[in-house]
């Protein structure tokens, strides 16, 4: 029976969760459907325990555990945010601040997608001119804009194919 667990990564990582308080024990016991008997089972296979720990410390060193406990506390956020928002007592900077952060979480258009989901070139003209093409990697989902002009100042125009011949 020890090779049973010991074979199966995925329970060796949610019985880790368990241990760092990721996962409920009701959480693990429903997923896997462990009767009473095998769940003290498991406690008791020092291989299964020697696994657990050799994974929580692999956790520990690439980040695992510490992104997934900041994932349980961001998603309380939102909560939080609300409640200062709607708090008629809390100071009108902080509830506008509570209004970004909101707006800033429930975004999702284009703006949000990430930089791998979107391509982007940058071509230097020279005497301070730049010409910047930002698009989505998949076509229409948005417009076709261009950042043009200066270090210090750029322009969003959308420009046609007659204007790039035009150069």
């Amino acid at each position: 029976m020890d090779d049973i667990f010991l074979d199966n990564l995925e329970l060796i990582q949610d019985l880790c969760r368990y241990a760092e308080n990721l996962l409920s024990e009701q959480q693990v016991r429903k997923k896997y459907r462990f009767d009473n008997e095998t769940w003290e089972c498991l406690g008791s296979n020092d291989s299964l325990v020697e696994a657990i720990e050799a994974e929580k410390t692999r956790r520990i060193r690439n980040g695992s555990t510490a992104r997934e406990r900041a994932q349980q506390h961001f998603a309380s956020a939102p909560t939080v945010l609300g409640g200062i928002l709607n708090d008629d007592g809390a100071s009108p900077r902080h509830r506008i601040e509570s209004a970004r952060e909101l707006r800033q979480i429930a975004d999702n258009g284009p703006q949000a997608t990430s930089a791998a989901d979107r391509f982007i070139i940058h071509i230097d003209l020279g005497a301070d001119q730049k010409l910047t093409i930002d698009k989505p990697r998949k076509p229409g989902l948005d417009d076709d804009k261009v950042i043009e002009g200066t270090t210090s100042q750029a322009a969003i125009t959308d420009k046609t194919e007659d204007d790039w011949k035009k150069w």
